[in-house]
């Protein structure tokens, strides 16, 4: 199994909560590291309709057989499971003793809020990270590879040409999934509305350009919007919040959390495609972005991600929120370093001025060094960088 760096946050909120929830988008690997590494736990699925009807028909009799604990697989499946076991863990509070997992769309954390709060520890599972896909058994990682397959484990870990499966996942999970969620008349207005959001990745959102070239009305894009982010399929990155002076730009700007998704809606299916696409530098920004995000929600810590523009000319990809400190950071998918580069992440620092981190320049290279006021990171480096950050 591929090692997820999220191990040890699931091992530190199962021994401070008496229940583990483990959330995330649709094949992230969910199931696969909860069994595995609660494998001293039964294991529950709550879409088998027949371990469903008997928890639905005699629920103390269901849950009986699971008083020292188990993992429910898909727990949403069956909402009353949430008040049953806040009476359970209220009698015998013992830490680690249920992990459930499911999809927040279909009403996870809702349920937890309702019923399991102050019992419950939260963890979001992305798809791979740069460093989980570069560590053994995996071949080398190269930088179009990522931007063309994404993450997903099952891509890697069973070696499925990225664009059947990809094709697969919007059909089988996506496209399901919505229409479970909200009334989509005709299939083909959703699959444009998804298209044109991955064109969309990494710029700022303007929703009603976005409905109008869609045909559809603003109301019904944002419904669709917060599916695709309740899925875990796009993030809102805001502009940030604290006021340095004037701000120029109050909307936020539209990421996918998965290149590999974005490039096969784009219809990018090759190398070649993808090094002459203009979108390419947008592509290898979602990238970026999603590391930091990935590497956030493994940590069990909060986004905090934020951009900056203000009408001075000041401008970052990214600034990253540690407490009360602000990490600038300037995202660049060529692999050679240029003066222009080193310039653009200087103007990007000067947003704190002197209190302000090193800005941070993130290039499609190798190199990892210190230049001119800069630390220069190659994407491969980034998982290591945030590590010592």
């Amino acid at each position: 199994m591929i090692y997820r760096q999220i191990e040890p946050t699931l091992r530190r909120l199962a021994a401070g909560f008496p229940i583990l929830a483990l959330t995330g988008p649709r094949q992230s690997g969910k199931t696969t590291l909860a069994r595995a590494l609660f494998a001293d736990r039964p294991y529950v699925s709550l879409e088998d309709p027949a371990e469903r009807a008997f928890a639905q028909e005699d629920p103390r009799g269901f849950l009986a057989r699971f008083a020292a604990g188990a993992v429910f697989d898909e727990a949403q499946r069956w909402p009353d499971l949430f008040s049953w076991l806040q009476g359970m863990v209220d009698e015998v509070r013992v830490p680690g003793r249920f992990v459930l997992t499911g999809s927040q769309q279909f009403g996870l954390l809702a349920h937890i809020t309702q019923s399991l709060a102050g019992r419950v520890g939260v963890a979001h599972l992305l798809a791979l990270s740069v460093t989980e896909l570069s560590a053994p058994p995996l071949p080398p990682l190269e930088l179009d590879r990522v931007l063309l397959a994404g993450g997903y484990p099952a891509i890697h870990a069973h070696a499925i040409p990225p664009g059947d499966w990809l094709a697969a996942y919007v059909e089988t999970y996506l496209e399901r999934d919505v229409r479970q969620l909200v009334n989509i008349v005709d299939l083909n207005t959703f699959q444009r509305f998804l298209k044109l959001c991955a064109g969309r990745t990494g710029q700022l959102l303007n929703l009603s350009a976005l409905a109008g070239e869609a045909g559809i009305s603003a109301g019904t894009a944002r419904a669709w919007l917060g599916v695709l982010e309740a899925s875990y399929l796009v993030h809102l990155l805001p502009p940030y919040h604290r006021n340095f002076g004037k701000r120029l730009v109050k909307t936020p700007k539209l990421y996918f959390l998965d290149a590999g998704l974005a490039a096969w809606l784009l219809g990018i299916r090759d190398p070649t495609t993808l090094a002459l696409h203009p979108l390419r530098g947008a592509l290898f920004e979602t990238l970026i972005v999603s590391e930091v995000l990935k590497h956030r929600r493994n940590a069990g810590a909060p986004p905090d991600l934020y951009f900056w523009r203000d009408n001075n000319g000041l401008e970052a990809d990214l600034l990253i929120e540690e407490g009360a400190a602000l990490q600038p950071v300037e995202i660049k998918s060529g692999r050679t370093v240029t003066p222009d580069y080193i310039r653009a992440a200087q103007k990007a620092g000067r947003i704190l001025g002197d209190a302000g981190r090193l800005p941070w320049l993130v290039h499609g290279g190798e190199d990892t060094y210190e230049r001119s006021g800069v630390r220069v990171v190659g994407w491969r480096s980034l998982g290591a960088a945030l590590a010592g950050s």
